[in-house]
């Protein structure tokens, strides 16, 4: 086939025609086979470049596939939440709310119903970091709405699927509700299984925290103490009285009475509030309250009344008076129910030893003993026995406009020591006391801040 011989730094090859030196076996070979070894090696990697590609276009497939299950899922996953959502608006009968906060311009202006993507990115999806407050009706959230308000947000957590629709009636009627003393209803959410409300959020905490400092003395003043006193009083008459359905608060205390940053009350916290028809004064129900507050009469026959508010009130007036909880325990550590010690006190003619020794401080005797009078008479156990809460408010502005007219007119207290009750005269309720129960509402979103220093009580 021929020789190949080599030379220096090369080889050099004697070959016949159609073959072609090869120095790896030191001799020639044919062309075809030549080729024969060049398509091998071409097709072996065209083969290996397939399999590349092949192998390519499966994982881009996997991988689109896998997107595209994710896709399917995140859609599926987002019908099913509108169709849940769908779900509770329409069973938490939000059609009918709808109905009942759009027959007034104004009131549709002032309620809304939130869709329940808001109120998640409010409250970061209800971040444990964002709550503010957790009581016998619910949890409350501090929220950022998207006009940044700043809101309170009540989840409730014992509100039965039967009492859906009288909540929505409550939501209605809270919705019309204009007072400057009243936590403000901003709108309700009704996409979730349970309503949530949506409140101004107040700041500065509640009555009670200010009033019952642990180891330490209130710095409440008895001036705030007894405007705090009226401006409640205020309000309670305004749900009593001068709303289209008579509404009972039925939980009334030191903790559901938020201050703002001037310590203005607001009332909040209407869980538990009842609506009663023009036609009655009572209705029975469950009892339901918080120990301490409670209205003995209401708890003995479950007539809930108006006077069932007043007898609560009674016991803030006392625990403004005193800087004590209703239930506390003594020095031997015995439990002292504080509206009982201050009836025994009035029978005993002792009364002011109960008072607080700032209160007496700042007030004076007779405007204290005068309080104290109309406290016993809202802690009397017929409620038939009590006063109204529009005389209690008519009583207290009176008593307040003495105590502000003697401040500008001190010569003229010190020649008239003794004389309040002539005072008190020259002032008629009727045309000079000024009543505050519709003076506006508060501009800013209030959370409603549920404390548990209480004790709520629970029906056996």
């Amino acid at each position: 086939m021929g020789t190949c011989t080599n030379t220096e730094g090369s080889y050099n090859c004697t070959c016949k025609p159609g073959t072609y030196g090869d120095p790896k076996i030191g001799g020639c070979i044919p062309h075809t086979k030549k080729r024969t070894l060049m398509l091998g090696k071409s097709l072996k990697l065209e083969n290996e470049m397939l399999a590349l590609i092949i192998a390519a276009a499966g994982n881009v497939c996997l991988l689109l596939l896998c997107v595209m299950l994710v896709i399917l899922k995140k859609k599926w996953k987002e019908r099913m939440q509108k169709q849940i959502r769908e779900k509770n608006f329409h069973q938490n009968h939000g059609l009918l709310l709808q109905q009942l906060i759009s027959t007034s311009e104004h009131d549709a202006e002032r309620t809304k119903l939130f869709p329940l993507e808001e109120v998640e990115k409010a409250t970061n999806n209800f971040d444990e970091t964002r709550m503010i407050g957790r009581g016998g009706h619910g949890v409350v959230y501090k929220g950022i709405l998207s006009d940044q308000r700043v809101v309170a947000i009540k989840k409730s957590t014992n509100l039965k699927k039967s009492e859906i629709e009288q909540f929505i009636n409550e939501v209605a009627i809270l919705s019309q509700i204009n007072h400057r003393h009243i936590v403000k209803l901003f709108g309700c959410c009704l996409e979730t299984e349970i309503p949530l409300l949506i409140y101004e959020f107040i700041s500065n905490d509640t009555l009670s925290h200010h009033l019952h400092v642990p180891n330490g003395q209130s710095k409440l003043s008895w001036d705030d103490r007894l405007r705090i006193a009226i401006e409640v009083a205020g309000s309670l008459a305004y749900l009593h009285s001068d709303v289209s359905m008579s509404i009972f608060h039925r939980d009334v205390k030191s903790s559901n009475i938020l201050l703002d940053e001037n310590l203005v009350a607001k009332v909040s916290d209407f869980g538990a509030s009842r609506f009663i028809p023009l036609d009655q004064n009572y209705v029975i129900t469950v009892v339901q309250g918080t120990f301490g507050y409670l209205d003995p009469e209401y708890y003995q026959t479950s007539e809930l009344t108006e006077k069932s508010d007043v007898y609560s009130f009674g016991v803030i007036l006392l625990e403004l008076l005193t800087g004590k909880v209703p239930i506390y325990s003594n020095e031997h550590g015995d439990e002292v129910n504080l509206s009982k010690q201050f009836l025994q006190a009035m029978r005993e003619n002792h009364a002011l030893d109960v008072v607080e020794d700032r209160v007496l401080k700042e007030g004076n005797k007779e405007e204290l003993l005068e309080i104290m009078q109309m406290i016993e008479m809202c802690l009397r156990l017929k409620g038939a026995e009590r006063p109204t809460m529009k005389e209690v408010e008519y009583k207290l502005q009176g008593l307040r406009r003495i105590r502000m007219t003697k401040k500008r007119l001190p010569s003229f207290a010190e020649d008239n020591e003794g004389t309040e009750t002539n005072l008190s005269d020259a002032f008629d309720p009727s045309t000079e006391l000024v009543d505050q129960r519709n003076q506006g509402t508060s501009t800013s979103y209030s959370s409603e801040k549920e404390m548990m220093h209480q004790r709520p009580y629970s029906p056996r």
